[in-house]
């Protein structure tokens, strides 16, 4: 678990931080308020309770900004990530979470929709292992308030990737599984 949660700190640093990816990840990764959860279960359903643990965790401890949930047995495909991110979000809903949290998805294969794989834009949202990020959507909201022209970010961060090339994300990530490897 240590190796996954240092593969996830190196891509969150070295890719999303020192890219700028994410304009807002600098400040929480700074004061030390993200948490990194590793689950391991094969089974879908433990998946999902541990889902909302992390949930009753941000709900109890409010230093704790965000959570990288972080899947390392389910989800490989990106396929049935898909279709598990769809129950989780359906299961933040069902639990009462919606407008409190919402979840941004992350995947080793990610492809936008009638994406080519090899686009160099699925790196704004490629990651080591599948990972929902849980979010506070109020301290989203406060953030988007403050930060000029938030609708630009995602248009931004694709023309940023395209510029850097497919060779260069690719080498980025691959530093990030590669460096934490024992």
């Amino acid at each position: 678990m240590d190796k996954i949660i240092k593969q996830t700190q190196c891509w969150l640093d070295s890719v999303i931080i020192e890219h700028n990816i994410c304009p807002f990840a600098k400040r929480e990764r700074d004061k030390g308020s993200i948490h990194f959860c590793v689950d391991d279960n094969q089974d879908i359903s433990q998946a999902l309770e541990n889902l909302v643990l992390e949930c009753e965790r941000l709900d109890q401890q409010p230093e704790i900004e965000t959570t990288l949930f972080i899947l390392s047995q389910i989800g490989q495909d990106f396929y049935h990530y898909l279709d598990f991110l769809d129950i989780a979000n359906q299961l933040l809903i069902d639990q009462g979470y919606e407008s409190v949290y919402q979840l941004a998805s992350f995947h080793p294969d990610y492809c936008f929709d009638h994406s080519d794989e090899d686009d160099p834009a699925n790196y704004t949202n490629r990651s080591p292992y599948p990972t929902l990020h849980i979010i506070r959507e109020k301290s989203l909201e406060k953030a988007l308030q403050n930060y000029p022209n938030p609708e630009l970010i995602p248009e931004r961060n694709i023309e940023y990737c395209q510029s850097l090339g497919l060779k260069k994300l690719q080498e980025m990530l691959r530093h990030c599984s590669d460096s934490h490897t024992d």
